[in-house]
């Protein structure tokens, strides 16, 4: 361990400084060279992922740094990577969207370019965070930024209800989190990952305030995942917020929500698997049952893809409950490693299935009911396609990413012996099916109900493009990714 050395730390420093001179420049700019934001914003993230791929390629082993405080390991190195795609993506896609309704020119200026980088730099923390304290730190900027940027329009009152209902429910998750690690602090005395991992295992620990402090640190982080019975937040922040924002909630925050889950319960709190394992038990099912039950009634786009995110980050639950059976951790790294899959395939999916809303809106014009899709294979036969791939990838439909996605989750939790487990996820994967294929029906059987023609600039529609290609590649050739996966799991766990 070496405190003094900043080299790991770069991607974030760098961030933290050109955030704030993004900010500045964008004072001095008047409303027609407003691009130059955009273009700053999208350079920034390609050189953090320069830097991030450059810590990965000279550090193979994980580098403690900052009093152990903070970890660049392999899984930390991927999800970043990972992370800047999705925003840089966001960006792409939402560009026109957010010129059009006034929230990258005139009095607001740059600030939706400004939180969004915010927001990410939250992530980042909450992904190499090896202190409860740092994570809940990175936690709090993401969710501040995010909070900020539902009420971005302040002037819409739908928005500005959806941020005041985020905001509460956010501060709620937060307390419960809060007096969850204020709990394992009493009872271990250590707020590190790998000091509290020690300490819970100890026969001197205090076995009763240790369980107490998981069900609220559980809590907190269902709260965070949008996961029943703590989902009330997420289909009125999904609908209420700008189309571009719903997408970045629905992003780049799932791969840190991961990431926290996972260096929270895996890497502080291994010992106590069987007891976090039986909670998570009960979100997913739930999850799984009231997510994809409830998006059949919706006649909203957004409501209905925010019901589809509760049971989709319900599948995810299942890997991380399958790494322990029985006192048996040989297939925790491969149970693992599937939900962080799932995590990756379900952000790209989401980037791809909420372009196509924004690509479909136009000023003064929000696509975000189902009708508003009915006959888009007469309108653009290529991005109707593009669709189709992505709500069969959702659906778990082979040869797409989706379908590997689930059966890795699957096998995992078929590899602990609870079949019953399987049988309902795969259930309610065929209920989740109806409402994926009745979108590809509206495109291609029913008559379009608009008759405008689709335009959007040439990177939107190249990003968008390959972003559905990607979909079905890695679903024909899942093995590189998955592969990665496995790897920085494993390395993360040997540390």
């Amino acid at each position: 361990m070496n405190n003094m050395n900043l080299i790991p730390l770069y991607p974030e420093i760098f961030l933290l400084l050109a955030i704030c001179a993004i900010l500045l420049i964008d004072m001095f700019l008047p409303d027609e060279k407003r691009n130059v934001t955009y273009a700053l914003s999208i350079l920034t993230l390609a050189i953090c992922g320069v830097l991030t791929f450059l810590n990965a390629e000279s550090n193979t082993a994980s580098v403690y740094v900052s009093y152990n405080m903070f970890v660049s390991d392999a899984m930390s190195n991927l999800l970043k990577l990972f992370s800047y795609i999705a925003v840089g993506v966001t960006f792409i896609y939402g560009r026109q969207y957010a010129s059009d309704r006034g929230m990258t020119n005139g009095k607001l200026g740059g600030e939706f370019y400004v939180l969004a980088l915010f927001a990410l730099l939250g992530q980042m923390i909450m992904i190499s965070g090896n202190n409860f304290l740092i994570i809940y730190l990175g936690l709090e900027l993401m969710s501040l930024s995010l909070y900020a940027l539902v009420a971005l329009r302040r002037d819409h009152t739908v928005s500005t209800e959806a941020a005041m209902k985020y905001f509460v429910l956010g501060a709620l998750a937060s307390g419960f989190l809060l007096y969850g690690i204020s709990m394992l602090y009493g009872a271990t005395g250590t707020l590190n990952l790998n000091e509290m991992a020690k300490a819970a295992a100890s026969p001197s620990a205090n076995k009763t305030i240790l369980v107490f402090g998981i069900v609220f640190l559980v809590a907190g982080l269902a709260f965070k995942l949008g996961v029943v019975p703590f989902h009330m937040w997420v289909p009125d922040v999904y609908q209420g917020a700008p189309t571009v924002v719903t997408l970045l909630l629905g992003g780049a925050p799932k791969l840190a929500a991961f990431a926290i889950c996972f260096r929270m319960l895996v890497e502080g709190l291994f010992p106590q698997a069987v007891d976090w394992q039986q909670m998570l038990v009960v979100l997913a099912v739930l999850s799984m049952a009231i997510g994809n039950i409830t998006a059949i009634a919706q006649t909203n786009l957004k409501r209905m893809l925010a019901y589809s995110t509760i049971s989709q980050m319900g599948f995810m639950l299942l890997g991380l409950l399958s790494g322990v059976s029985n006192g048996n951790v040989s297939m925790a790294a491969d149970a693992y490693a599937a939900s962080m899959f799932y995590s990756i395939t379900y952000v790209m999916t989401t980037l791809g299935t909420f372009g196509i809303i924004l690509l479909l809106a136009r000023s003064g014009f929000e696509a975000e009911n189902l009708d508003d899709l009915k006959g888009l294979n007469k309108r653009s036969p290529w991005f109707a396609f593009v669709m189709l791939l992505l709500m069969f990838s959702l659906a778990g439909i082979p040869p797409l990413m989706g379908f590997y996605a689930k059966l890795s989750v699957l096998q995992a939790v078929l590899s602990t012996g609870q079949i019953w487990l399987a049988v309902i996820a795969v259930l309610f994967s065929l209920i989740g099916a109806f409402y994926y294929l009745r979108i590809v029906k509206l495109m291609y059987f029913d008559e379009p109900a608009d008759q405008s023609v689709i335009s959007a600039s040439a990177d939107m529609r190249i990003v968008l493009s390959v972003n559905g290609l990607a979909v079905l590649a890695l679903g024909l050739m899942p093995g590189s990714l998955m592969s990665a996966c496995a790897n920085a799991i494993v390395k993360t766990l040997a540390s």
